[in-house]
């Protein structure tokens, strides 16, 4: 009988969702299992686990209430396969790191006590990660766990792109633009490297556009600014994120409009974006379907493209040109008429799309005269995050 399969356990917490995956230690880019579990505790979830090659395994999902509850599923699940995978690593994405959690690094104590203090910033998703950390470290008490930091990319940032133009006795020194998405752009940068290493080094915006949506301006292969700021609420139109606002509104509806602060909160990040302009769906695929008939679905649309060309010609003027413009995530990756819109308009900076590789969502989508080179790279932050815990564990000196 063939030894236990030693793997890396990445675990990804969103707020009612949990995405978790087994790589092997071999450097392996596909999972050997990867597991979803969406809308915990709300009637109607679901549950998927697959393998290597897609295929679903589970006919008989159970309700899960819980991220934990989640986990303790799919651990107990993992330890009744034929190939007897033995966790060796975890690696946790945690979204916000804050100050001081700049780099990917192993979980410790005062880690997680500093991670609670972050939370009034991401009392989205630091909570449900902290909640999986709790779970993994009952689950395997003598196993070492790693933290990913989706800011970590941007740390790179001047301050002149990270300082907000208010007091710093007001504010303080750690209100500042930290970015987000980062462990996507870090593998989207290391795919442009392996595909095109001279490009990689140049004037690249990297789109990441899903359900969350930003964009990176990067040199050299580092952040030099982002569309996300002090939280994931800001830069562009999102599904259910407003993007950037008038601080004079928002003062508007607290003083004028008498909203208190939980429910502000609550319209900004779950009831605006796409969501809250359509009035019908935050789902891109939905509102395209929708718009010649739906007015709303069409300003919806409008809104989310206006706002990220903006967003490039604000990049290409930081960057002083453009070199490469990267799409990824599910809008980015799929939405070939959003691709498009954003692009529209940009040929007097070299950039002109080929109609039909978008439509056919080719790796390249650029035509061939355009002096700026426009991809579609799929992104894999469950990959990232496997690379990542390997790197900082062998920097450990862990096996």
């Amino acid at each position: 009988m063939k030894g236990p399969m030693p793997a890396i356990l990445t675990v990804n917490a969103g707020s009612s969702s949990l995405k978790a995956a087994l790589y092997r230690l071999d450097g392996e880019s596909r999972p050997v299992y990867g597991a979803s579990f969406d809308r915990l505790g709300i009637p109607g979830g679901e549950v998927r686990i697959r393998d290597a090659e897609g295929r679903d395994l589970l006919t008989d999902p159970p309700d899960l209430d819980t991220h934990e509850e989640a986990l303790r599923f799919l651990v107990d699940w993992l330890r009744d396969r034929p190939e007897r995978p033995e966790v060796a690593a975890v690696g946790h994405r945690v979204v916000h790191g804050g100050p001081h959690y700049r780099d990917p690094a192993p979980i410790t104590d005062s880690m997680l006590a500093g991670l609670r203090d972050l939370i009034p910033l991401d009392p989205q998703h630091l909570p449900q990660a902290l909640a999986c950390i709790a779970a993994t470290r009952q689950l395997f008490p003598d196993v070492p766990e790693v933290a990913c930091f989706d800011t970590a990319f941007h740390k790179t940032m001047p301050e002149v792109a990270t300082r907000f133009p208010l007091p710093i006795d007001v504010t303080g020194p750690d209100a500042i633009r930290y970015g987000f998405h980062g462990l996507s752009y870090e593998y989207v940068q290391e795919e442009l490297t392996r595909l095109d290493s001279v490009r990689a080094r140049g004037r690249t915006v990297i789109a990441h556009l899903g359900n969350g949506a930003s964009m990176v301006a990067v040199r050299d292969g580092r952040s030099v600014d982002t569309s996300m700021a002090l939280t994931p609420a800001a830069g562009l139109v999102m599904g259910t994120r407003a993007g950037d606002l008038d601080p004079g509104l928002l003062l508007y509806l607290l003083t004028v409009k008498g909203m208190a602060p939980e429910d502000l909160d609550r319209v900004i990040n779950k009831g605006s974006g796409l969501l809250g302009v359509s009035e019908t769906t935050s789902d891109m695929r939905d509102l395209l379907a929708r718009e010649e008939d739906d007015p709303r679905a069409a300003l919806a649309v409008a809104l989310f493209c206006y706002q990220a060309r903006k967003f490039l010609g604000a990049y290409a003027a930081v960057l002083g040109g453009l070199d490469t413009v990267v799409f990824t995530g599910g809008i980015g990756e799929h939405a070939a008429p959003v691709r498009a819109r954003i692009c529209a308009d940009f040929a007097y900076l070299g950039l002109t799309l080929d109609p039909a590789r978008n439509a056919a969502h080719a790796p390249i989508i650029s035509a061939g005269d355009s002096r700026v080179v426009v991809r579609i790279v799929p992104t894999n932050e469950d990959l990232m995050v496997a690379r990542d815990t390997m790197r900082v564990l062998r920097l450990e000196g862990k096996p």
